[in-house]
């Protein structure tokens, strides 16, 4: 069964606390946290201070998405905040198995994320050590873009590898994810979708969230 990780990157940033409590209510698996520099990605979002005092507020796991560069500096610290997860882009880590096992020695569960342009190839020699792969379907940096409909191939290959070598990784898409393609997404073979501004920009979050569960769970 797919999971559902909606991204306060579209939330309301005065009410992050009251929105977390809504997707909770809604069905919501875990909640997903993108980290930008304005390097990387040209955006700035949340920090370590807002995530640490977050992690009062519920107990979801926390799906910390790292887009920034030199990942391996922060580690310690977004686990010391409060992750659950923590992703990192392959596009910024020339030491990539280094900073996996960096974050799997803090007991927390390693991601490795890749842009749209980014090849499968990248990552093949590091699937046997990561926990999840998070397929970007949109250029990072932004919420509300439309999904890039070329990903499914790379999505359906992923899942194929994975098979192929019979890995216990899971495949996160982010980006694009709405009602009327979550079904679509999930049968290419997601299986956790972050959902951003589909949840929060919608009048009711909580009717909102459970309407994405009960598709997932279709």
């Amino acid at each position: 069964m797919a999971k559902l990780s909606p991204s306060l990157l579209s939330a309301d940033f005065g009410r992050l606390a009251e929105q977390i409590k809504e997707v909770e209510t809604g069905g919501a698996d875990l909640i997903h946290l993108d980290v930008m520099d304005g390097h990387f990605v040209p955006n700035i979002s949340l920090g370590i201070p807002v995530i640490k005092s977050l992690r009062k507020v519920t107990k979801l796991p926390f799906d910390v998405h790292l887009m920034i560069e030199k990942p391996e500096r922060y580690i310690e610290d977004f686990v010391n905040a409060g992750a659950d997860i923590i992703t990192v882009h392959q596009e910024v880590s020339p030491h990539l198995h280094r900073t996996i096992q960096n974050i799997k020695s803090y007991d927390v569960k390693a991601g490795i994320a890749i842009n749209p342009s980014t090849p499968l190839e990248n990552i093949k020699y590091v699937l046997n050590d990561i926990d999840m792969v998070l397929v970007m379907t949109v250029n990072p940096g932004f919420g509300g873009q439309s999904l890039i409909k070329e990903m499914k191939h790379k999505i359906i290959e992923l899942k194929r590898m994975i098979k192929d070598k019979g890995l216990n990784v899971e495949i996160e898409v982010d980006g694009g994810v709405k009602l009327e393609n979550v079904r679509e997404v999930i049968d290419w073979g997601a299986d956790v979708i972050v959902a951003g501004s589909a949840i929060f920009k919608a009048e009711d979050v909580i009717k909102q969230t459970k309407k994405f569960k009960d598709l997932i769970n279709r």
